[in-house]
């Protein structure tokens, strides 16, 4: 198996979380229905915040130099994220509360083939889907100039999706290897999937409906 092929097994497998995850209620789950520019910008702070301190935990402890290196790479470019998102409050915002069910599993992952799998393939096709709607949210807005901060987010994402692809390719080096990162990846992308389900749920839609 190599990078692509690797990809396209886990959105087959995770197809329908995926498009319900690109649905224009994923933000009305993530804000609570509190669809404000403000509070729609701090659960982006909030996202990014977290990544940050995944990655960064992560590069502290990596044995494996090209996955330690490329965790630093992804924890510096998570910060310069969060202060750019944090620029359109004005600066004005602060962590609040503990990571979402995704990240509490990325960082109980040891090995870096499941860390690179969890965190730079099934994350950034889930925050794919998150910078879509976001995007559109302020296009929606009129918004444009924020709009394109985020466009600028989405397509380093898009750069750590790739590179997360290529360094799997070093680092797997037998078919359970891959199996092993198919899983993690497709785990990754169910918790965020989970996560957003029962938002929704308890807000009384049904996210089965909603594609």
């Amino acid at each position: 198996m190599d990078g692509e092929s690797f990809r396209s097994a886990v959105e087959v497998e995770k197809r329908t979380e995926l498009d319900r995850l690109g649905s224009q209620q994923l933000l009305v789950a993530l804000t609570d229905a509190e669809l404000t520019r403000e509070r729609v910008l701090e659960v982006a702070a909030a996202s990014e915040h977290a990544a940050r301190e995944t990655f960064r935990g992560w590069a502290d402890d990596e044995d494996v130099e090209a996955a330690r290196t490329a965790f630093a790479a992804v924890a510096d470019q998570e910060d310069g994220h969060l202060r750019r998102v944090a620029d359109e409050l004005d600066g004005a915002w602060e962590p609040d509360g503990e990571p979402g069910p995704m990240h509490g599993y990325l960082r109980g992952r040891e090995s870096a083939v499941e860390r690179v799998a969890g965190g730079m393939v099934g994350r950034p096709l889930v925050s794919h889907r998150t910078y879509n709607q976001l995007v559109g949210f302020f296009v929606n807005e009129a918004d444009e100039r924020t709009a394109d901060v985020l466009r600028e987010l989405k397509a380093e994402t898009t750069e750590t999706l790739t590179d997360g692809l290529s360094l799997l390719e070093s680092l797997c080096g037998t078919d359970d290897d891959w199996e092993a990162a198919e899983m993690v990846a497709g785990y990754t992308i169910q918790l965020a999937y989970d996560d957003y389900a029962d938002a929704l749920r308890g807000l009384g839609f049904d996210p089965r409906s909603v594609c």
